[in-house]
């Protein structure tokens, strides 16, 4: 049986869609989705959504590049919304609510330019925000650590790509976090603009994460001097977390680049 895919990207951060009605009984997800979203020969992806559309809302799980769960994927959310308001031919205001393992997200459709869709979503509250010195082989890390939706650590004194490098595989499988954690390295450039470099839990190092672009306003806000509505900018692009008494709410865009089979 041919599955149809979608190829949609956000902020570089990208991802194949796959509806449930097109996977065979007995598939073996994990290994679905290391074989598709590897980079050669294909476009590859960071991760393989599974989708079903129903009366009000539409369900998704995530698997990761290397095949692992998430929870949830703020960007990956949006790219599904993406592919719903171009199927659908939605207009400016129309709202789509994602069902996920973390709960509902409802997206509000701000704009369209051809295939590309601008959203504002809500990504629910942040819970169990902490800040502690990890120890990483040896060398102490200056972490915050919350749940949005799924782990996050964000390194609060560090942004480059050396750190990068050194920390985000280790900090990413912690004893600490015994389910992984998705890494962000903050620096705080104003109080209303953040910069982020992204280790992706099950993917590596990643171009944007909507969740992780949370979870750095957050800690920041926490511990850093930065405002609750601020712009958030990494190698992928700038999105913007604003951050209410109803939540956290996410704005950027997302894109329908292509269509495939397998």
């Amino acid at each position: 049986m041919a599955m149809e895919m979608i190829h949609a990207d956000a902020h570089g951060n990208d991802f194949l869609l796959v509806n449930e009605a097109d996977v065979p009984p007995g598939t073996d997800r994990g290994a679905l989705a290391r074989r598709v979203c590897l980079r050669t020969p294909g476009p590859g992806a960071d991760g393989l959504i599974f989708y079903t559309h129903g009366v009000s809302s539409t369900r998704m799980q995530l698997r990761n590049a290397d095949g692992s769960y998430s929870e949830v994927s703020g960007n990956g959310v949006r790219c599904l919304g993406a592919s719903i308001a171009e199927r659908r031919n939605l207009a400016d205001g129309a709202q789509i609510t994602i069902d996920t393992d973390a709960g509902a997200k409802v997206l509000t459709l701000l704009e369209r330019a051809g295939r590309r869709f601008r959203f504002r979503t809500s990504m629910g509250h942040p819970i169990n925000i902490r800040r502690l010195i990890l120890d990483v082989g040896g060398q102490p890390v200056n972490i915050a650590t919350l749940n949005v939706g799924n782990p996050q650590c964000v390194v609060l004194d560090r942004c480059d790509d050396a750190s990068l490098r050194q920390l985000g595989g280790a900090l990413a499988v912690h004893p600490h976090f015994p389910e992984g954690t998705n890494v962000e390295f903050l620096r705080v450039d104003r109080p209303d603009h953040l910069t982020i470099l992204i280790w992706e839990r099950g993917v590596g190092p990643t171009a944007s994460s909507g969740t992780g672009t949370c979870a750095a306003a957050v800690a920041a806000a926490c511990f850093a001097g930065a405002r609750r509505d601020v712009e958030v900018t990494a190698p992928g692009g700038t999105q913007r977390v604003e951050w209410r008494d109803d939540g956290l709410w996410l704005t950027g865009w997302a894109e329908v680049m292509s269509e495939t089979a397998i």
